[in-house]
């Protein structure tokens, strides 16, 4: 009975052991990794801007989040948008171009990088299009749909209460004014003009070049190389790799993803 005591105890104790043993290893393991490599030493950050521009928000507390990382030295921000809100945009142009005050941002444009989608990546300090990849559409645009004979064969009548004359501008239940058509279009040419300044500014274009491209015409990567809209043809790797150079880290520095992947057409403003 002793004798099978002495080895149940000798057995404990090797099996204590070892488990103490792999306990270290592992937090060794993690403390070497975590002073090596990952978002705890210097690395590039990549965050992606993906669907319809309706909100900033989520972008803009991802940008905070990495000026506030020390040891993010770079980033890459990989578009796949067709645009969308001009307001939103326009606040997503400016925090990558605040981001890009500190660190070298790098733009990677997937399958598409439109209008807003355009707008914002004018930020980065380098653009990167896939040859394919759809941009530039440097426009603005309002839809509305007139349902009056609709309402008329339905036998529906609708009216509105206003203060304002423009205050229903654009309603579906009747005919747009002429004067209310000019109101709008000097809306829109006044967003235009503020969308052509920062392309023209940010790419360093002629006023000859800039008429050329802005005219609210999309362009492949390739088209909008030659015009100058966007920096190299290239995918994602190569853009995280004209990161690193840009900040001056190895090819082997870490590239830390943000899963969440930013949402643009999220409901909050």
């Amino acid at each position: 009975m002793k004798k099978l005591m002495r080895i149940l105890g000798t057995i404990m104790a090797v099996c204590f052991t070892a488990m103490i043993v792999s306990l270290t290893f592992t937090v060794f393991k993690h403390s070497l990794s975590s002073t090596s490599q990952g978002p705890h030493s210097p690395h590039v950050a990549v965050v992606d801007l993906t669907g319809v521009i309706y909100s900033s928000s989520s972008f803009i507390k991802d940008v905070e989040t990495l000026l506030d990382n020390t040891e993010c030295k770079a980033a890459v921000i990989r578009i796949n948008s067709p645009g969308g809100l001009v307001g939103p945009s326009q606040e997503i142009y400016q925090s990558i171009k605040t981001l890009d005050q500190k660190i070298p941002v790098v733009i990677s444009m997937g399958s598409l990088a439109a209008s807003g989608g355009y707008y914002a990546a004018l930020g980065g300090r380098k653009i990167f299009a896939n040859p394919g990849t759809l941009t530039a559409s440097i426009g603005v645009i309002m839809e509305f749909m007139n349902t009056e004979k609709l309402m008329d064969w339905a036998k529906l009548e609708r009216f509105s209460i206003k203060a304002g004359k423009l205050k229903d501008v654009g309603s579906p239940t009747r005919k747009m004014l002429p004067e209310e058509k000019a109101f709008l279009q000097e809306l829109l040419n006044d967003v235009h003009v503020q969308f052509r300044q920062e392309v023209k500014a940010r790419r360093n274009l002629t006023d000859s070049e800039l008429d050329q491209v802005a005219d609210g015409r999309v362009m492949t990567g390739a088209q909008a190389h030659k015009a100058k809209l966007v920096d190299a043809l290239g995918g994602y790797q190569d853009a995280v790799k004209e990161a690193k150079k840009l900040a001056g880290l190895p090819d082997k520095a870490s590239v830390v993803i943000d899963r969440k992947s930013t949402r643009l057409n999220s409901s909050h403003g």
